[in-house]
């Protein structure tokens, strides 16, 4: 099985990602979603959590061979990058969504060289907002960022175009069409949602996807 499916498949079963088409969840923007992802999920699921940091690891040697230092996003990706971290001997931080407000204010928690060469450790990706912001805020201390790692991601199409126009390469464990494909394939969902949930991902503004067949 190769590592995409096996993660979809993980993160179906303990319902870190859970598809509710016919009654979709309302994000805070108030778009209408059919899908609800908790990764913190895996933390709690020991089997789950091993393919994943393996996964991650594996990526990271993969992609990033030059990796020195790996930096959780805050807060989801922390657990990530020091499990990830220890399992190749490598030094590990993170970097708040803001400076703290109180003692020395940083940003980045951790030693941080100049000029080191850092793997950003996300949990997911939709938009690529936060983790751009995360990025940006790297090479402001002088680091050399290779990349991301994640989780998932959706592989909207506005995110895609974000991380591109950043300069931001990103590798994910999975992403969207293979855990709808594997959800299909295992009962999760009907294989006729499939197009309506590859629809909602195309376009999350477009609701039409909801009159679908149920």
């Amino acid at each position: 099985m190769d590592l995409s499916t096996q993660i979809a498949k993980d993160l179906l079963s303990i319902q870190a990602v859970f598809f509710r088409p016919d009654e979709p969840f309302t994000w805070a923007s108030g778009i209408k979603s059919p899908v609800y992802c908790d990764n913190r999920l895996t933390l709690t699921a020991p089997e789950v959590r091993n393919h994943v940091e393996n996964g991650l690891v594996r990526l990271i040697r993969e992609h990033y061979p030059e990796a020195e230092v790996l930096m959780g996003t805050s807060t989801a990706g922390i657990a990530h990058a020091a499990i990830a971290g220890h399992i190749m001997g490598l030094p590990m931080g993170y970097v708040r969504s803001g400076n703290k407000d109180h003692g020395r204010q940083n940003r980045i928690e951790g030693r941080l060289e100049p000029g080191q060469r850092v793997v950003v450790v996300e949990d997911l990706i939709s938009t690529g907002g936060s983790v751009i912001e995360v990025v940006e805020a790297l090479r402001e201390a002088g680091a050399q960022v290779l990349g991301v790692v994640s989780i998932f991601t959706y592989g909207m199409q506005r995110g895609l175009d974000r991380l591109a126009a950043a300069d931001v390469k990103n590798v994910s464990l999975t992403d969207f069409d293979h855990i709808a494909s594997v959800a299909a394939r295992e009962g999760y969902i009907k294989p006729e949602d499939v197009e309506r949930l590859i629809a909602f991902r195309n376009n999350p503004s477009d609701e039409s996807w909801i009159g679908g067949t149920k």
